[in-house]
């Protein structure tokens, strides 16, 4: 979700400076690039040793949370085209899942915007045991959905959510926006998602 259907990295990079200026830590632009795509609990211990914090990584994810969800609340910013192709899967009858390492209460505002049932299948942060770059979550979501994570469409804009996607097995469609992406056996890169439809996604998978 993040970076990938909404760009959201600028909120969780405002609200980390925010705590680090709260807090007399530092931070700085290539440690939040290092942060983009992973499971937020090891975001909170990253951000507990780099910044530093005197707060455990749970309540650092807290408080992350809370500016974010703020910040969405006031304004979801979407990333072209993909509101466009989320209904026009939907009207193909193409089921899809949402695999995101952000936790529930933050993807609530999000999907308030979307269709009922865009998602037939939510995966997030807080219901998996390892979250990206472990396959967890998108085994989770494939075995959800009832379908072979071959026969999947991953859509992804970091190396983290990438090396998830693939190791589980589904084809990955790469979107880069904040980080580079490396090339990858599983992985097709696109400048953008204007312009996609349903049959172009199926196009893509991979054997």
């Amino acid at each position: 979700m993040d970076g990938t259907l909404v760009d959201t990295e600028p909120y969780w990079i405002e609200t980390e400076y925010a705590l680090a200026a709260e807090y007399g830590g530092t931070w700085s632009e290539a440690h939040a690039m290092n942060l983009v795509g992973s499971d937020l609990l090891e975001s909170g211990r990253y951000i507990r040793e780099h910044m530093p914090l005197p707060l455990e990584p749970e309540e650092i994810v807290e408080r992350l949370l809370d500016g974010v969800v703020a910040r969405v609340s006031d304004e979801v910013p979407w990333r072209p085209g993909a509101r466009e192709l989320l209904l026009t899967l939907g009207e193909a009858g193409v089921r899809c899942a949402l695999v995101t390492m952000s936790y529930e209460r933050f993807v609530a505002p999000i999907l308030a915007q979307l269709p009922p049932e865009t998602f037939r299948v939510i995966v997030t942060g807080d219901q998996v045991e390892f979250g990206k770059p472990h396959p967890e979550p998108y085994l989770t979501a494939a075995a959800a959905l009832g379908v072979r994570p071959e026969d999947c469409v991953a859509i992804e804009d970091s190396n983290t959510g990438a090396k998830s996607a693939e190791a589980a097995g589904c084809t990955v469609l790469v979107v880069e926006n904040h980080v580079p992406v490396l090339d990858g056996p599983r992985r097709v890169f696109r400048d953008s998602l204007v312009g996609l439809a349903a049959a172009d996604l199926g196009r893509l998978r991979l054997p």
